[in-house]
């Protein structure tokens, strides 16, 4: 630990904005940090009292890293100036957090690089898992649920077939999850981990520990048979629980569709209202949602589909330190968005009383590698599992003279130096990358190892090719991807970012017509 006292006082200044109980923290020195700003009691123990964890997108980030969040995200038609699309000062004074505070660091890009060398890395399984062991401890049968994009977006995981991440997730605890990114391992390897790997119930330890894979919205093509189970219900503290799964709906046209080949895939408002309304049948009294379809699209079917009460999002990696209540003709339903990287851990604490919903409290934790001593049992499975690798991964390839990152709706450095790379080594006139909003960011003076170029480019089916273009296909090319992000009906959009160019300037308008960018 190495906060100065100056330091300390702001992580509870930071806290206490949050609404947490400091008071038994006032006299407390730096070696208390974490207590500080972890201490969060539940909303209430024993009957009619539920607490789920949330953890979303972690694109398979295994180690403590940094992360910088979008200085830029628009939203268009109705969502302009809305949650997500607040950033920087305009989100911490939406979510009532003083700028200048380690939250403040967590939420938004401000000053980013001076924060991070101050605060530190965030994320990192052993340190999550502390947090997630301290959460659960305080909150008696508490689950985890995890969003997906969960088994991709690292070295260790494509040269492992996502196994690194199965063996971490069962250690972590995830009770519940859906999925996006794990589809392009294909069909097979899916399966296989839903049915072998999460089965669970041989071994001792996390070899034993069971994870219920849901997705209320993947069919056969064929007869449209379920392909994996629309809900899994659980019993806590008394009251019967229904976790609905979400599976990103647009898998097959984001994603080459050969790995999903005998799969269907969509939004399905009437199939999740059907779903809602059989878990309330079989006497759910609170029914959620862990979905990847990504926070605006989260928004609009919290507004159509009745008897949710809460939706737990990921895919738009929208870290959203409040949910969002959304009114319908059920009722109202609450809508989170857990950032991504392994940075944040949602937590809901919900009170059921007479059969339904009546009260909750939300908080999203930074997970701050400083300030949570890493888990030992974790931390030694992470360096198993990274031990035949290592050299490979700290491989030196160069160093950094800039900021680099990959969040924003039009470009980030780390995108410029791959189209760069592109038309150097190609021989290209121009250069298109993927706008993806996973990847990892690095200070000024930092080393550039294979590990942290592998964190942006580590995907299942990727090449670079090079071909010849017209100006014309160049625009078709530029006015699709606008409208998979600009498209003012969130079900038309597709999440990501700007398709990344290099060799090329354009102007674009975001609220102009498909077509007329």
């Amino acid at each position: 630990m190495s906060l100065s006292k100056r330091e300390f006082m702001q992580v509870l200044a930071a806290a206490s904005v949050a609404g947490m109980n400091l008071a038994a923290h006032e006299d407390a020195d730096a070696a208390r940090a974490e207590d500080a700003l972890y201490d969060l009691p539940p909303l209430g123990t024993g009957p009619g009292f539920v607490s789920l964890l949330h953890m979303t997108d972690c694109h398979a980030q295994l180690k403590p890293i940094r992360f910088r969040e979008p200085s830029v995200n628009l939203g268009v038609g109705g969502m302009r100036g809305q949650m997500p699309h607040l950033v920087g000062e305009h989100l911490l004074k939406a979510a009532g957090v003083r700028p200048g505070t380690p939250l403040a660091h967590a939420y938004t890009y401000l000053d980013f690089e001076r924060a991070s060398r101050r605060y530190g890395r965030v994320g990192g399984f052993a340190h999550l898992a502390t947090l997630v062991k301290r959460m659960k401890a305080s909150r008696p049968g508490a689950l985890l649920l995890d969003g997906g994009d969960t088994w991709q977006g690292s070295a260790t995981a494509l040269w492992t077939d996502g196994q690194d991440m199965v063996d971490a997730c069962k250690a972590l605890t995830v009770d519940v999850m859906t999925g996006h990114w794990e589809f392009t391992l294909g069909m097979k390897r899916v399966t296989e981990i839903v049915e072998k790997d999460f089965a669970g119930g041989t071994g001792s330890g996390a070899a034993a520990h069971r994870v219920d894979f849901v997705a209320q919205n993947v069919k056969t093509n064929d007869f449209g048979d379920p392909v994996f189970k629309a809900f899994t219900m659980k019993t806590i503290n008394g009251v019967q629980v229904a976790i609905v799964g979400q599976a990103f709906p647009y898998t097959p046209i984001a994603n080459p569709r050969y790995m999903v080949a005998d799969w269907a895939f969509g939004i399905q408002d009437e199939n999740m209202q059907k779903t809602v309304d059989e878990a309330r049948a079989q006497g759910a009294q609170l029914v959620v949602v862990i979905s990847h379809n990504g926070m605006d699209v989260d928004l609009k079917m919290a507004s159509r589909v009745r008897g949710i009460d809460a939706i737990f999002g990921g895919h738009t990696h929208d870290g959203v330190p409040v949910a969002v209540p959304v009114k319908n003709a059920g009722g109202t339903t609450l809508v989170t968005n857990a950032g991504s990287n392994g940075k944040f851990l949602g937590v809901m604490d919900f009170e059921v009383k007479g059969g339904k919903l009546s009260n909750h409290r939300y908080r999203l934790l930074p997970v701050f590698a400083n300030l949570l001593k890493p888990d030992a049992e974790m931390d030694a499975l992470i360096s198993k599992i990274r031990a035949p690798y290592e050299s490979k991964l700290a491989e030196t390839l160069a160093v950094t003279d800039g900021l680099l990152y990959r969040r924003g709706n039009f470009n980030g450095s780390w995108d410029q130096l791959i189209c760069d790379a592109l038309m150097d080594v190609r021989g290209a006139d121009i250069a298109f990358s993927p706008g993806f909003r996973w990847g990892t960011s690095l200070l000024p003076g930092e080393a550039i190892t294979r590990e942290l170029m592998m964190d942006q480019l580590a995907t299942t089916y990727s090449y670079a090719t090079v071909t010849e273009m017209s100006g014309e296909t160049i625009k078709t090319v530029l006015e699709d991807v606008a409208d998979n992000l600009f498209n003012p009906d969130p079900y038309y959009q597709q999440g990501g970012d700007m398709v990344r160019v290099g060799g090329l300037a354009y102007t674009c308008d975001p609220a102009a017509k498909l077509g007329s960018r």
